[in-house]
Formats: C-alpha cells, structure tokens, sequence
C-alpha cells in the first residue's frame, strides 16, 4: 500500500512555523469543566477514536533537507504517541496541566500535535493543549465533541447558529486612519522567568435590547478597547489609535468541518478620542458597522503579503529567515491586542450520565510579544468565560487581575445605552 499523499503547509502553518520561539510556544489551550468523573479506558478510546473520524488531525511534520522548497504534513494511520494523559490527582493539579499547556507545545514531529490531559477533581477538567502552527481551538474543540458523543452516547450536534441578516459588502465607514502605529499595550510589572500567564474568570454575560444594532461580540470588542485605554492611561502611555485583531471563522461547526487553521485576521480600529464610555450607544454602533463590513470582505488569511512569503520561490530556511527578519521591522505595526470570540459554544460537550455536560469551557490563544496580550471568550450555560493571557516579559499575574477586573467594569457599562 502506498503511504499517504503528503499535504504542503497551508499559508498560515508555515508562517507560524517560520516564527516559531522556544520561549513563547505557539500553544491553544482549551478547558472544559464536567460535574462528574470519565472513566480513564472509556475516554482514551473515545478521544482516540475522536481523532480516526477527523484523519486531518494526524499529521506530523514531514522530515526534509534544509534547501526543500516547502513544509509538509505527512499523514499517519493513527497516533504516534500516547495523547491522553491522567494527571496525579491534587490541589495542585489542574494548576500544573494549565502551566504545561502554556508552556509545552505538543511536537509537530508526532502525530497528532495535540494532548490531552484529564484532571480528576470534585468533578473532571479536560485541559487540551494543541500546537498553534497545525491547528486552531475551533477544530479541536470539534473532535472533543466527537469524542464527547463517542464516550456518553448523547447527540452533541452543533447548535443552529445564530440568524442574522446578511449586509452587503461594503468598506468600513467611519475608520480611524492605519497610516500611524498602533498603540501597545503598556508595561506592567513583568516576571523574570520568560512565557506566558493566564487567568480565566466567569462573568456575566452582557445584555443586549432586543433588535440592537450591535451583536454581543461588538460589545466585547469595545470592552478590550476601553480596558486597554484605561490601563495605558494608568501606566502614562500616549494616547495612540487602537487596532484590535479579531479572528473570523466561516466554517461549519457540524462533522464536515475543515480541521486545521481556518480563520482569517481581520483589525478592528479605534481613535483614541472616541474610547469614552459616555458616548457608548455610538461607540457601539460604530464598532457594529466596523465588524460587519470587516467579516463581508474577502480576504486571505493573513493578507496579501503572507501568500507572497509562502511562495515556494526559494528554500524554506531562506524564507524562514526573511520571514523572521519582516516580522521584527513590522512590529511597531502589529496590532495592540487580539481578541478571539468564539461565541456560544456550539456543542453541548455531553459526556453521559456519570461525566454530565461542560458547565464552563475556556480557550487562551499565544500572547507572544510585541502583542503581549490576548484576550478569548466563549459562552457557555449562560455565562461568559474569559481567559486572559499575556507574555510575562511585559506583564505579571497582579497584572491580570487589574484587566480583569477592568474587563468586568466596562462590559458592564456596554448595557447602559439607553
């Protein structure tokens, strides 16, 4: 039998492959809160099945020459390691899985390059950590919903998505200029070991009037705005336009989803001037009619000069060093933060009778620096989950605390527009 046909790395897997940082690892971490306990056989092979029904995931990183002109996956028959892990039970335990997921990425030279640990508790934590340059949160989530209907036998078909109508494609209206440097979000009080820091909180989720012209993701996105602006101001930054890069995904969410990086990167822009939460209601529209028009515009992933670096023109080791090289020079360019919604989660993520339904799920995306900073939320059971995670070179965990605590005060005040 001959071997798979090898799959050349996407755009946006060889350029995270360029920029890969041993420091900062390019790791997803998802979690997800059960009332009740899985049995240790049942999930290994649910989750090893999980992977089998969504083949894309078992890939590792084809080995090659320095002078070959592409990256490539090379597709395995199953995986090859143990991808379900059973930590130590403790108080320190789900502490620990959160740290190795931040700070350990699954090696793209092993299939899958995901793992999976499960953290036994009063109920059960499944901590899944995925390495960034094969896949994206949205698609593993994908096949733990999968795994979640092989283990307890219940439906966990995705929710209908929400109904809205359609706009037509239109440029934004009312955008701040682009021709000047974004603001960054300012120094803290950074750590001295180097990586990654997260915290996950629960909040409520903000209200919105019937018939707003504004979805809860707008409202989201003028939160991290006016939480930045305001810790920029307590730590004396200028004043400077925000840019807030926003993931787009147009993927199915049912078993024909595309498994990889499937989002595309679109900014969503903010002059400093109009950041005030007296003029909400506006502020609100305006950021309405920013978003809309950014996700009805197509585009490629990561723009048009990222499809020009991936050309197979010269060996990857040359691209990888000039890719390298124009990341540095556009750094004052990169956008102040991320902020990654993925909205209701769209799968109920029922394990059966014993394991019950996820309760809670956080995603962290990498807050690699000149960012320093991202911002994920998802909502599930009625409540909205925030992780925020941040590079420890630019702040610390009594950091997190004051934007979290910032983050909770002015998505408050996006319910106050009347």
């Amino acid at each position: 039998m001959s071997a798979p046909a090898r799959i050349p790395f996407p755009v946006v897997d060889e350029v995270a492959r360029h920029c890969l940082q041993e420091e900062e690892p390019e790791t997803v971490h998802i979690e997800v809160h059960l009332p009740g306990h899985l049995e240790p056989a049942r999930i290994r092979k649910a989750f090893t099945e999980a992977l089998r029904r969504h083949p894309r995931i078992l890939v590792r990183e084809a080995p090659g020459p320095w002078y070959r002109r592409r990256y490539e996956w090379e597709p395995t028959d199953g995986p090859d390691v143990e991808v379900v892990r059973f930590p130590a039970p403790g108080k320190d335990a789900l502490g620990d899985a959160r740290t190795r997921a931040l700070a350990q990425a699954p090696p793209l030279s092993a299939s899958p390059p995901v793992r999976l640990d499960v953290v036994a508790g009063s109920g059960t934590v499944l901590v899944l950590t995925i390495n960034h340059t094969a896949l994206d949160g949205p698609a593993c989530l994908r096949v733990l919903a999968t795994a979640a209907e092989l283990y307890g036998g219940r439906d966990n078909s995705p929710a209908a998505p929400p109904v809205r109508a359609p706009g037509p494609p239109q440029g934004p209206a009312d955008t701040p200029s682009a021709w000047s440097p974004p603001a960054r979000v300012a120094r803290g009080t950074p750590e001295r070991s180097p990586g990654n820091g997260l915290l996950v909180a629960e909040l409520p989720l903000p209200r919105r009037p019937r018939g707003a012209p504004y979805t809860v993701n707008d409202q989201l996105m003028v939160t991290t705005a006016l939480t930045i602006a305001h810790w920029n101001r307590e730590h004396g930054a200028p004043r400077r336009p925000l840019r807030i890069t926003m993931p787009v995904d147009d993927r199915p969410r049912d078993t024909t989803m595309p498994i990889g990086n499937g989002t595309r990167l679109v900014e969503v822009p903010f002059a400093p001037d109009e950041l005030d939460p007296a003029g909400m209601p506006g502020l609100l529209r305006r950021t309405a009619s920013r978003t809309r028009a950014l996700k009805s515009l197509p585009r490629p992933q990561l723009g048009h000069g990222a499809a020009l670096l991936t050309a197979p023109w010269a060996p990857v080791g040359c691209r990888a060093a000039l890719t390298r090289a124009l990341r540095r020079a556009a750094a004052p360019w990169t956008s102040t933060t991320l902020l990654s919604n993925i909205g209701r989660v769209p799968y109920p993520l029922d394990f059966g009778a014993e394991a019950g339904r996820a309760g809670a799920v956080w995603f962290s995306a990498p807050a690699r620096m000149p960012r320093g900073l991202t911002v994920t939320t998802a909502s599930t059971a009625g409540r909205l989950h925030l992780a925020l995670r941040w590079s420890r070179a630019l702040l610390g965990d009594g950091d997190g605390d004051r934007l979290r605590d910032l983050f909770a005060h002015y998505l408050h005040t996006t319910e106050a527009t009347e």
